[in-house]
């Protein structure tokens, strides 16, 4: 995650240098896009959120209804445009009606997907030209629909469960916080890293305000076999960014947790990340998690995911 810049003040003994009026122009018509960040929205500008000149990813990342809304628009525009190619020059497609748009633009489709069924075909040197131009775009589109489809299936996604909220307890004598997390899958997840950090307030003697991440050690970052719940702890020690820090002081200072997570799903036989945060608002003090692993009759570990993020009061 980059640095994020909510203001900043000049230095007492510098004169803060203005950007030229052209320039301030641009900026103030620049348009600030949103960017998820989990469920933390922040807002970039200076770029474009769909780059013409990178369409692949642009229709690797659209949402599902929007890739499909398109697959269809650029197929029925594709099939118009030869549809009325072959409409401005009547007799160039046999037993095509006089006037009759909808059959061009049936053969169209028929050409697009090389399928010809028989009762529409070319009929004139000019028909068969704009067929075999078409054939050669429907052969194209084919492969570039399916090879987008197929990717956006292969991509592989983790299905990891989060607790609704952070918690700060004593383990140990130390003030401790802890994340729970759990594998949503039915399959093991091995190799699982994870990483947490807290966006955190940072002034410097200058007087310049930052909002930058901080690492916050853990106990154990790192779980060979992933197959039913984690808890990620992190000790609130001297060393700690959170030191000393209570609930109306995270709350002041918009402190926002942000957990990623690395892990090899064996079924796929690939790498797998999450991400997720939590706001000051959910991280509760003096509180713990209920236990959501147990055995059942014949000695066997079992896990209730649906405790995942029951808590109750620290004693």
């Amino acid at each position: 995650m980059t640095d994020t810049k909510p203001r900043a003040q000049a230095h007492p003994k510098t004169r803060p240098v203005e950007a030229p009026p052209q320039l301030q122009a641009k900026l103030k018509a620049t348009k600030a896009m949103p960017i998820r960040a989990g469920a933390f929205e922040l807002r970039k500008a200076g770029v474009d959120r769909y780059d013409l000149k990178d369409p692949y990813h642009i229709l690797v990342t659209a949402t599902w209804r929007a890739f499909l809304a398109g697959l269809v628009t650029a197929y029925a525009l594709l099939n118009i445009v030869f549809a009325l190619l072959y409409f401005a020059v009547p007799g160039s497609v046999a037993n095509v009606k006089p006037g009759s748009f909808l059959d061009a633009f049936f053969f169209s489709v028929e050409t697009l997907a090389t399928v010809g069924y028989g009762v529409f075909a070319p009929a004139t040197v000019y028909g068969h030209v704009i067929a075999s131009i078409e054939i050669l775009c429907g052969m194209a589109f084919t492969a570039v629909a399916t090879g987008l489809i197929f990717v956006r299936f292969s991509r592989p996604r983790a299905r990891i469960l989060y607790a609704d909220n952070a918690v700060i307890t004593v383990r140990n004598g130390i003030p401790t916080l802890m994340v729970r997390i759990a594998n949503g899958r039915m399959t093991v997840l091995t190799d699982a890293r994870a990483q947490l950090s807290a966006l955190m307030r940072e002034e410097t003697l200058e007087g310049a305000v930052y909002r930058r991440p901080r690492d916050l050690s853990l106990d154990r970052p790192h779980l060979p076999i992933f197959a039913l719940t984690w808890t990620l702890m992190h000790p609130i020690d001297e060393a700690s960014p959170l030191y000393g820090m209570d609930a109306d002081e995270l709350q002041s200072e918009s402190v926002r947790l942000f957990l990623s997570l690395h892990a090899h799903d064996t079924a796929l036989n690939a790498d797998v990340q999450d991400m997720k945060d939590w706001g000051p608002e959910q991280v509760l003090f003096h509180s713990r998690y209920q236990d959501a692993v147990s055995f059942d009759e014949q000695g066997r570990t079992y896990a209730d995911v649906a405790r995942l993020s029951l808590v109750e009061d620290d004693v």
